[in-house]
C-alpha cells in the first residue's frame, strides 16, 4: 500500500467511479424509484465514460456548468456594479 504524501489529494474512489458520482445511489436509497434508480445509472454511466475521455469529476462539472451557461460570463453581474452617486 503506497502512503506516501503526495497520494493525499487523488479523489476517493468508490469500485470504479469517484465516490462523488455516488450521491445517485444516495438519493436512490432514500427514494427507491424505478425512476431514481434510472437516473442514478445514467448519471454515473455518463460520469464514468467522462473520466474514461480524461475528465475528472469536477472537471465534467465544470464543463457541464459552461456549456449551459455559454461563453459569455462576465466576473460580476450588472447589479453588482458601483454607480458615481451625486450628493449634491
Amino acid at each position: 500500500m503506497d502512503t506516501h504524501w503526495r497520494n493525499t489529494q487523488k479523489s476517493a474512489r468508490f469500485f470504479i467511479l469517484d465516490a462523488r458520482a455516488f450521491l445517485a445511489i444516495l438519493l436512490f436509497l432514500v427514494h427507491a424509484r424505478i425512476w431514481t434508480l434510472v437516473i442514478a445509472i445514467l448519471f454515473m454511466t455518463i460520469f464514468w465514460f467522462l473520466e474514461r475521455r480524461g475528465l475528472t469529476f469536477d472537471a465534467s462539472i465544470r464543463t457541464f456548468r459552461c456549456w449551459f451557461l455559454g461563453t459569455k460570463r462576465p466576473a460580476t453581474h450588472r447589479r453588482a456594479l458601483r454607480r458615481w452617486i451625486d450628493y449634491g
